[in-house]
């Protein structure tokens, strides 16, 4: 990289107009108004003289991932709490989950009376650690749930294995990780289930939505009524009657995504392999840049992933490089200097401002719940003071662009000394 010129602040080149997220494609618009001008905005309302738009991403999305059953679901919190409740999960039970994630990773094992066993995670992935999983599993363990964190993937060889010798269901959560592979086969198949979100800031957005998704058959029927207030699809449906009969073999609730919701994915979804190479390729480059300014570590992938996408792609500072500052002060001296959507990781679990299980009665029935916010997660701890994130949009800038955001971390570094201690912790996105 070339030196920079002398300055006594950031270059103008650097601040730039970054590419909008949501990006819009002809596709989606002509489903959206196709499906406004339908008459049929719902699963709920009647049938047409085809398939409606949340049937047709059912199974589109389905064959994306590489499995049998896909049940779209009004967001990525409701996709991960059907697949619970169709394992059967509930009153007793305990399921481990990440020490870093979002929230509902925890929120959504309380929402079925179970207890969320909090572990950490691996510190050169940030995904969820499996010899803490192995030390954690107990008597009333019934699942792991695992997510796909910003541009890794979880070790799904040694989390599998676990799960197959102690006979527990494995969920991923991969609402950061549409379209990436482990061994040839995309995340979203490789457990009893999974949950994927398309809320406003993922790889494959309408603004909100989700999916949940399985090879088995009978947890496909079970999730589809779950979300459905227990109504199941009738078979081979007439046009202008209702889809969706009173089966009453499980009681639901309402998560269903609408007919627009659908309309809309299904035309980002086309869009969404060119846009995956396009990151991928743009955060090689990035890589290849921080890789050779002192005290930087691009995120490295295990070497099992096959294809990797990049929700937030992910790099590690050393403190000492950057004059004893953590990642909140780095951030905020790249989003001056550039206008470009850098952030913190996010805080360790146990420590997120958003996990207040005392807030909610019903939760003091559940065992050891009152603990789960004292956990002492060692990697997690350090990851939001270590690591620097950059949203996906970013990536979709080009390479001259990745150029500038390298030469900005430079500069930064080379400043340090200069810059003033920041808190950034109220900009941390889904």
């Amino acid at each position: 990289m070339s030196e920079l010129p002398a300055t006594s602040g950031p270059q103008q080149g650097w601040r730039q107009q970054w590419p909008a997220w949501p990006a819009r494609n002809q596709e989606s618009e002509d489903n959206a108004l196709r499906c406004l001008g339908s008459g049929r905005w719902a699963v709920s309302g009647p049938r047409l003289d085809g398939p409606g738009f949340e049937e047709t991403f059912a199974a589109e999305f389905a064959d994306f991932i590489g499995v049998e059953h896909c049940v779209p679901t009004a967001n990525g919190t409701s996709a991960l709490l059907i697949a619970l409740e169709a394992l059967g999960i509930g009153a007793g039970d305990e399921v481990i989950v990440p020490g870093l994630t979002w929230v509902a990773s925890a929120s959504t094992v309380m929402a079925v009376n179970a207890l969320p066993v909090i572990v950490d995670v691996d510190p050169g992935t940030l995904c969820i650690d499996p010899e803490a999983v192995r030390a954690a599993i107990g008597p009333r363990t019934r699942a792991v749930s695992v997510v796909h964190l910003y541009s890794s993937v979880c070790d799904l060889d040694a989390l599998r294995k676990l799960c197959e010798r102690h006979s527990l269901a494995l969920i991923e959560d991969c609402a950061q990780a549409h379209g990436a592979e482990w061994r040839g086969r995309k995340v979203g198949g490789w457990g009893e289930a999974a949950a994927f979100s398309m809320q406003q800031m993922k790889l494959l957005t309408a603004g909100e939505g989700g999916a949940a998704t399985t090879q088995d058959p009978a947890l496909h029927r079970r999730m589809y009524q779950l979300r459905s207030d227990g109504r199941a699809r009738t078979t081979a449906p007439r046009a202008g009657e209702m889809e969706l009969s009173m089966t009453g073999e499980v009681m639901g609730s309402n998560y269903c995504m609408s007919e627009l919701t659908a309309a809309v994915l299904s035309g980002q979804l086309r869009a969404l392999p060119e846009q995956n190479s396009e990151r991928a390729a743009n955060a090689e480059v990035l890589d290849s840049l921080l890789a050779t300014i002192p005290g930087v570590s691009p995120a490295r992938a295990l070497p099992q992933v096959t294809r990797r996408t990049y929700y937030y792609y992910i790099f590690r500072i050393d403190r000492s490089a950057f004059a004893g500052h953590a990642a909140e002060t780095v951030v905020a001296a790249l989003r001056s200097a550039t206008a470009a959507p850098f952030q913190t990781v996010y805080p360790a679990l146990p420590r997120h401002p958003l996990l207040r299980p005392s807030t909610k009665r019903r939760y003091a029935a559940i065992p050891g719940i009152e603990k789960i916010t004292e956990t002492e997660l060692p990697a997690a701890e350090a990851a939001q003071l270590e690591w620097v994130s950059l949203h996906h949009s970013a990536l979709l800038a080009g390479a001259a662009a990745m150029g500038r955001l390298a030469e900005a971390l430079a500069w930064t570094q080379r400043h340090a000394g200069d810059l003033a201690v920041a808190d950034t912790s109220s900009v941390n996105l889904l």
